[in-house]
């Protein structure tokens, strides 16, 4: 049972006060009959209720996650094969969710969620050039051609993918561990790249999309995105993202200034004496 003036608040009619003025106005009706007092009680769940005749509903609450998601799960909200779905990893979180995207069933990493539909049609769109960083553990020989090949775009199925940022990081027991970062979604984008230029993906982790970070975020858990975070995904296609915003969406709101890159003094020029010699 909820209180008739929170009911129409939580459908958006208007604030508390403001539906207390209009339940008095003789405007709401609850199981067609008209309430003009305040203190009534109602049943979210049987009771209708209408204002000026038409009935409002409690608007469905937001809600924005971010998943590291592990091998082995599929993308969606069910499987006809019955596997593991990313589902079984938030089913503690009451609102109906669902991907924002897809990530590879032996992929892992950054997953976004949401049941905000407009948010998740400018992440996808094709037109908003969101970015998505990759860690790759390839297999294969790495040399400047193969980077350069891979930065310029290569041909998958039949049709040459948008010019990559590519970094070799180091090496690993897998191969080498390469970070690559591209604006499109085709499907299995990255290791189709890799093939075509002649390496195989061992291991694949996406660690960036849309300005947000992985972090230290553990695999199979999942957080809910800050205010600021969310505030900066919604301005995707509009060209108004900060660079604080940007910031705190690399690090967290919380970690924000303890994994900030700390400030350096700058390098004091040497001194030199008359023969050219550096003086300490």
């Amino acid at each position: 049972m909820v209180r008739l003036q929170k009911y129409l608040a939580d459908c958006g009619v208007a604030s508390r006060r403001g539906s207390e003025e209009i339940i008095k106005s003789g405007r709401v009706a609850v199981g067609g009959e008209t309430v003009t007092e305040m203190g009534v009680k109602i049943d979210e769940e049987s009771d209708v209720v209408t204002v000026d005749g038409v009935r409002v509903r409690p608007r469905s609450k937001l809600v924005y996650i971010m998943l590291n998601k592990p091998a082995g799960f599929v993308t969606t909200v069910s499987d006809d094969k019955e596997r593991d779905t990313v589902m079984d990893l938030v089913s503690d979180i009451q609102e109906r969710i669902y991907p924002v995207g897809r990530l590879d069933y032996d992929t892992e990493g950054l997953l976004l969620m949401t049941n905000d539909g407009d948010l998740t049609y400018k992440i996808t769109h094709p037109k908003n050039n969101i970015e998505k960083t990759y860690v790759a553990e390839v297999t294969g020989s790495i040399d400047m051609s193969t980077i350069t090949r891979l930065h310029r775009g290569v041909v998958i199925d039949g049709v040459r993918t948008s010019p990559a940022e590519v970094t070799v990081i180091g090496a690993t027991q897998l191969g080498t561990k390469i970070e690559i970062t591209i604006h499109e979604g085709r499907n299995r984008q990255v290791r189709k790249m890799f093939e075509a230029v002649g390496c195989i993906v061992k291991r694949l982790k996406r660690t960036r999309e849309a300005g947000l970070t992985l972090g230290h975020l553990p695999l199979g858990k999942w957080r809910r995105l800050s205010e600021s975070e969310v505030n900066m995904l919604k301005k995707i296609g509009t060209g108004k993202v900060s660079s604080k915003e940007k910031s705190r969406s690399m690090y967290g709101e919380k970690a924000a200034k303890q994994h900030r890159p700390a400030e350096r003094r700058p390098k004091k020029k040497p001194r030199y004496s008359g023969n050219g010699i550096k003086n300490k």
